[in-house]
């Protein structure tokens, strides 16, 4: 196949994620791309539920259509206190990722101008004109690449910024004795025991018997399955459930680190999702982030003589999240103290507001403040003069 031969698209989508479908959902949803050839690929076809994501937002989405269950309260806990959490105006919002692909790719399945392949991507090599990408079967172009397959290296290889897991194992169960409130999401728990790290439960339920119990750390390393799955079997012996049924398990470990993923952004390629930076570093949140950073793309690639790497713009809340982060990496106990002083006391809905990157500086500072002084005060000089 000569290269008059290779099949040119406008935009190639590298992986097929929630970053890149949530931006070729808008630029369907925008009607400006109906003439640009759009190519998506990725060895996932996306026909199984293999991850639960969940969202806080006050107004109705255009993912609202897949949102399976809605809570109007939280509850945050540790071992010396339980706190009820009114999110209203908020709303904490459960979306079962099968549901999401099948609603995205029915979108793009009635769209002529996109192509979705189920090929596995082994190459990509930008050229001055045009981006090659190459799969185990076959060569194309594009004039534009967006890449969303994380190389977890770039962040792992550098002691200069700290790097952390939200990992965790999660039971979707169904109990014998009625143990969960429907009303009431669990957002953290962190009465179980820390053994040095930052550890709680998080629990999503859907019925008094019914629920996604799922275990997780903030920390460096991994557990074995069997430690997570352990914890999970005490917290519901806990809860009251001796007797219940295991209807699906997931696991997961996503990356929190205020590394610059942008800066292998270049002037025809822009890395989205996780391998973008797109995912919130202090709290391992993805949907939510993904959702305003898809909709700015969407926007920024209407613009005349744009270059990708123009687009990342860093905010006051990546250096808030970097000591945060600084913090854990060095002192990982100290997460269930630090989490527990905001939520004792502090405003939800400011909470919530300020982890959606929406807060002014006054707003700033009356969440940072309620945070323990002393170990923020020494990562800020330590970040300071690193």
């Amino acid at each position: 196949m000569n290269s008059s031969q290779i099949p040119h698209f406008d935009y190639i989508f590298t992986g097929t994620g929630l970053a890149s479908l949530m931006t070729v959902y808008k630029m369907v949803l925008s009607g400006k791309f109906s003439d640009k050839s759009i190519l998506l690929l990725d060895q996932n076809a996306k026909k199984t539920n293999d991850r639960t994501w969940c969202f806080w937002e006050k107004e109705e989405s255009v993912w609202n259509s897949v949102i399976s269950k809605k809570w109007d309260l939280a509850l945050f806990a540790n071992e010396k206190f339980k706190r009820d959490l009114d999110l209203n105006p908020y709303s904490y919002n459960k979306i079962n990722s099968l549901d999401f692909y099948d609603f995205v790719f029915e979108a793009i399945s009635k769209q002529s101008n996109i192509t979705f392949l189920k090929e596995k991507i082994t190459d990509i090599n930008e050229l001055e004109t045009h981006v090659f990408v190459g799969t185990e079967e076959n060569r194309y172009t594009c004039n534009y690449l967006f890449n969303s397959i994380y190389t977890k290296a770039f962040a792992e290889r550098q002691n200069k910024y700290p790097v952390l897991q939200q990992h965790f194992v999660g039971w979707f169960v169904k109990t014998k004795e009625e143990v969960f409130n429907p009303e009431e999401v669990t957002f953290m728990d962190f009465s179980v025991e820390q053994k040095g790290n930052t550890r709680f439960m998080y629990i999503l339920p859907t019925s008094k018997t019914e629920a996604l119990v799922e275990y997780t750390l903030f920390s460096e390393k991994l557990l074995s399955k069997e430690e997570y799955e352990k914890e999970i079997e005490l917290y519901l012996k806990k809860l009251g459930s001796e007797h219940y049924e295991i209807l699906e398990k997931e696991e997961g470990s996503i990356p929190m680190t205020c590394y610059p993923f942008w800066e292998k952004n270049t002037k025809r390629v822009l890395n989205i999702g996780t391998a973008g930076g797109w995912t919130k570093a202090s709290t391992g949140y993805t949907f939510k982030n993904s959702d305003k950073k898809s909709s700015d793309l969407v926007e920024f690639i209407q613009k005349k003589d744009f270059e990708m790497k123009n687009f990342h713009k860093k905010s006051k809340f990546w250096f808030y999240d970097l000591l945060l982060l600084d913090i854990l990496y060095r002192h990982n106990e100290l997460g269930s103290s630090i989490f527990s002083s905001l939520f004792r006391k502090g405003n939800p809905k400011l909470i919530f507001k300020f982890l959606d990157e929406e807060t002014n500086l006054v707003e700033d500072l009356k969440v940072i403040l309620k945070c323990p002084k002393r170990p923020f005060i020494q990562a800020l000089f330590r970040v300071l003069f690193k």
